[in-house]
């Protein structure tokens, strides 16, 4: 058999396992998520390229996010500079005004965004005036014609379904990393609440977007128990954000070295095969990516990024910067934005 067949016949037998493993489950378990973490890096983006092709279109989703507030959370999360227990905790800042957050948000619009994330550095949503505020902004958000999505910790199934009926697309609430390493991230909120969090969330008929970091010192095991607890959730995630730690001065790991570009790949690749369907965000971390890199990633998968020059804490590669790179790959982005310059740039 000559070398031409040889590589025909592997490639066959390739494609019929991608064929199977690609469909929708929800029953992974720790070994066949490592097996797929640990899986030659070639033949890992070949696979995640294959599926990514077979449930999704080359399309990126660009989400916007503005902290409404700032500062001063009482939760001890390790990587937060936002957190009370933070040496070097930021300024904490009032909650902005409607009015003012919905003028942010009609700028993300015309910038490109179709979603837009709002957060609040609190443990918990506080009824009153604050919560009134929230959903106003939901409602705001809506009516601009853009998904709103909501990060501000714990929440009440009474909460949970104010919000869905003020208009919610999505509710933000991550699980940072494996049940097993998280005492070592945050020990004042239990790895249960989170879940709790989430099911409210499902239970109220908003969409879950849920995710987690890596680069927090933890192992790989660690990352494949953080998959299999978002992959074996029934539905998956509607958004699954990947996030690579961005160490900050002040913080418990300030001191992490950032990872291998390579890891944040084999993440993303490996989220896209375990949930076909979902978006997988290229999150915090995006502007230690080179340009190649997050091509890389697109490849892989992730169709859906945080666009704008900030993050809640942390800089942010700039719009005009993601949309030459989004042009020069030729993947697709907000069909509206682009149409609407297009007619501009004619008249």
């Amino acid at each position: 058999m000559n070398l031409a067949k040889i590589l025909t016949s592997l490639q066959t037998k390739m494609i019929n396992k991608y064929n199977k493993s690609s469909e929708i489950r929800f029953d992974w378990n720790i070994e066949e998520i490592l097996e797929i973490l640990n899986t030659p890096l070639i033949d890992l983006m070949w696979e995640a390229q294959f599926i990514h092709r077979k449930f999704n279109q080359y399309k990126v989703q660009l989400a916007s996010l503005f902290s409404v507030k700032t500062g001063g959370c009482e939760e001890n999360c390790s990587y937060c500079s936002q957190s009370i227990y933070s040496s070097s905790q930021i300024k904490s800042h009032p909650q902005f005004e409607v009015e003012a957050v919905l003028k942010r948000a009609k700028t993300a619009k015309e910038e490109g965004a179709e979603r837009f994330c709002m957060g609040w550095a609190w443990r918990e949503i506080r009824d009153g005036k604050p919560f009134n505020s929230m959903l106003e902004m939901v409602k705001g958000v809506r009516e601009l014609g853009m998904e709103a999505c909501v990060t501000a910790g714990m929440l009440t199934d009474e909460q949970a379904m104010k919000l869905a009926e003020a208009g919610l697309t999505a509710y933000n609430h991550n699980l940072d990393t494996s049940p097993e390493y998280y005492k070592n991230i945050i020990t004042t909120r239990t790895y249960q609440d989170r879940l709790d969090t989430i099911k409210r969330v499902r239970n109220a008929g908003i969409n879950v977007c849920c995710g987690g970091i890596i680069g927090l010192g933890e192992n790989k095991a660690d990352r494949a128990s953080l998959l299999k607890i978002l992959s074996n959730m029934n539905p998956h995630p509607e958004s699954v954000p990947i996030n690579s730690l961005v160490a900050i001065e002040g913080t418990a790991l300030e001191e992490e070295k950032e990872i291998d570009s390579i890891e944040m790949i084999r993440m993303i690749a490996t989220a896209r095969i375990l949930m076909p369907k979902s978006k997988i965000r290229l999150s915090a971390g995006r502007e230690n990516l080179t340009r190649e890199a997050q091509i890389l990633c697109f490849q892989c998968g992730a169709n859906s990024i945080f666009y704008g020059d900030e993050l809640l804490t942390t800089s942010n590669p700039s719009f005009q910067d993601d949309r030459k790179l989004l042009r020069d790959v030729g993947v697709l982005f907000n069909k509206d934005f682009e149409s609407c310059n297009k007619t501009v740039s004619t008249l």
